[in-house]
């Protein structure tokens, strides 16, 4: 009986979490990472999170706020867990990050081919106006180049950003490349809005999680199911799999229920 009790406790604290519940924090309107269908939100980030927690015996909560500046600061707060980000020195102050990274992201600089934009390095693009979303960091390098020359307007949505570079109400939007594609792909009046071939950044999106939640004691088991998952190609097929289900639902009739 001695024996079966010390089984007993060791498999409980294996499954110490199971059932609790994790709020993860999305702003979907990042395809094929995430978006929202109008019931729910689809994509690779909601994917990998249900997955990576679930199966380290977690209930995932998703909760969608107004922008993603809301979801930084609600998780800098501790009133969400997760969230998946990129990482900055602001951010690793309130947030811990997986050192096994979700996705790799080239960000680029999209702009409209009636109105021209040379650009070689990050100062070429001091003389244009430009659009990002709320909450939004590409890197320090970039972070002081916006503080210094305030030369971007800040929306909320991907649909709105565009929508002003269509308009040419400004001259760029800086998006990591894969979602800016297929965003654009069939998007009305979309036909003249090209990435530019240099990247302005490679970076990597990783599981962040508030240093305030109980979840960030776990990060080394989150990072060894997130490297089973990546070396078993889980990641790269749920990403394929976004995009042709994102690729879909546009291509649905409007009034296809």
């Amino acid at each position: 009986m001695g024996r079966l009790l010390v089984l007993a406790l060791v498999l409980l604290s294996l499954q110490a979490g199971a059932g609790e519940r994790i709020r993860y924090c999305d702003y979907p309107v990042y395809p094929p990472i995430s978006w929202s269908d109008g019931r729910q939100v689809r994509g690779l980030a909601p994917t990998v999170v249900r997955e990576l927690l679930g199966r380290l015996g977690y209930d995932v909560q998703i909760v969608v706020l107004g922008n993603w500046k809301r979801c930084l600061m609600d998780a800098a707060a501790g009133r969400v867990d997760v969230v998946l980000a990129y990482n900055t020195d602001q951010r690793d102050q309130s947030m811990r990050f997986s050192t096994v990274p979700v996705l790799r992201e080239e960000v680029a600089v999209f702009y409209n081919r009636r109105r021209s934009v040379h650009f070689q390095r990050i100062e070429d693009l001091a003389g244009y106006r430009g659009g990002l979303l709320f909450g939004e960091s590409y890197g320090a390098e970039f972070d002081r180049f916006v503080a210094r020359h305030q030369n971007i307007e800040w929306v909320s949505s991907s649909q709105q950003n565009f929508g002003k570079l269509i308009r040419g109400r400004i001259d760029f939007v800086i998006q990591e490349r894969r979602t800016g594609e297929l965003f654009v792909e069939h998007l009305a009046g979309a036909e003249d809005i090209q990435a530019l071939p240099k990247a302005l950044s490679v970076d990597y999106l990783r599981v962040a999680v508030s240093r305030h939640s109980p979840l960030s004691r776990k990060m080394d088991a989150i990072d060894a199911q997130l490297r089973r998952m990546t070396d078993s190609g889980e990641i790269d097929v749920w990403l394929g799999q976004s995009e042709v289900t994102y690729r879909d639902m546009i291509n649905l009739p409007a009034d296809a229920p």
